[in-house]
């Protein structure tokens, strides 16, 4: 699996990388300062690749990082690492499946993201979670997006995210085709935001694209309601601190809405009772938030 032939090792916080086709050595510190890949340092099978760099921050995903960086290898002409300190050998793994792998201390998504994206030495970023990965079918698609001449007009393209939850994959709903700007212009940062870290595309030429990525949400149910909760509790914060208030019965009317729009006028009801409770858990997560958005926002007495 180690296609990209590399061996990594750190040292006092620098990742040095070296080529085993010509022995190249290559050094990314943990910084900010990008590496720097000399013309040639690629084996003859990296010809194939796209000038594509994956990048996927990680903490502990030892259990799925493999098949991301799999996909990744597939089509980037280099993938980075950008690990927070994981304790369950996640970057042994990384640097095995011939990622460059670096560390650096949690200062928040929207940084840590904008860290790694600044290591890429090529044109374009591919990013990825760690419990998301690239099918076949989205492989030739990238392939055939980077052959067409329209790659050159655009500075982001969005893909499409299909969400798979304990087993059951959502072929319907707002989660069958969700469209997440992961393809983009290595000059491109995020906005640091509380919650749901976006890319900052203002002035940027954004496109659609067909591409599909999929992405295993969850790894039990009680995990991924206390995420749930921990999305509620910072968006409630975020608009509280802004003076929103909230109207009675928003909260209610907000879970209703939900399941109407994806289990009837998007279809969710017919991926089966797996899709029936993922939703149950984004209705209670959209009535959440404005309970609380109202628990903070309403005048305290005495």
């Amino acid at each position: 699996m180690a296609l990209l032939g590399l061996r990594i090792r750190q040292l006092n916080g620098v990742t040095l990388t070296a080529g085993k086709s010509r022995g190249q050595q290559k050094v990314v510190n943990t910084h900010g300062s990008p590496r720097k890949v000399e013309s040639g340092a690629y084996n003859s099978r990296m010809s194939a690749l796209l000038p594509l760099t994956g990048v996927v921050i990680t903490f502990n995903e030892a259990d799925r990082i493999g098949r991301c960086l799999a996909s990744l290898a597939l089509v980037c002409t280099e993938v980075v690492v950008v690990d927070s300190g994981s304790t369950d050998g996640t970057q042994a793994l990384a640097a095995a499946a011939g990622a460059h792998v670096v560390h650096k201390d949690w200062p928040g998504f929207a940084k840590q993201k904008n860290f790694a994206i600044a290591q890429a030495t090529q044109p374009w970023v591919l990013l990825l979670d760690a419990d998301e990965w690239l099918g076949t079918e989205a492989i030739d698609d990238l392939r055939t997006l980077f052959a067409a001449p329209e790659v050159s007009e655009a500075d982001v393209f969005t893909l499409q995210r299909r969400t798979h939850f304990l087993g059951t994959v959502m072929n319907h709903g707002s989660f069958a085709r969700e469209p997440v700007e992961r393809l983009f212009r290595a000059h491109c940062r995020h906005e640091d935001l509380p919650v749901h870290e976006r890319l900052d595309t203002r002035g940027q030429r954004v496109r659609p694209s067909c591409i599909r990525m999929e992405h295993d949400t969850a790894r039990h149910v009680d995990e991924y309601w206390a995420k749930l909760q921990r999305y509620a509790e910072l968006w409630a914060t975020e608009r509280a601190a802004k003076g929103k208030r909230v109207a009675p019965g928003r909260a209610s009317a907000a879970g209703l809405a939900y399941l109407l729009k994806n289990l009837v006028l998007r279809a969710g009801v017919l991926d089966g009772p797996g899709a029936w409770r993922f939703h149950a858990l984004h209705a209670r997560y959209a009535a959440l938030k404005y309970r609380r958005l109202r628990a903070l926002s309403s005048p305290r007495s005495g």
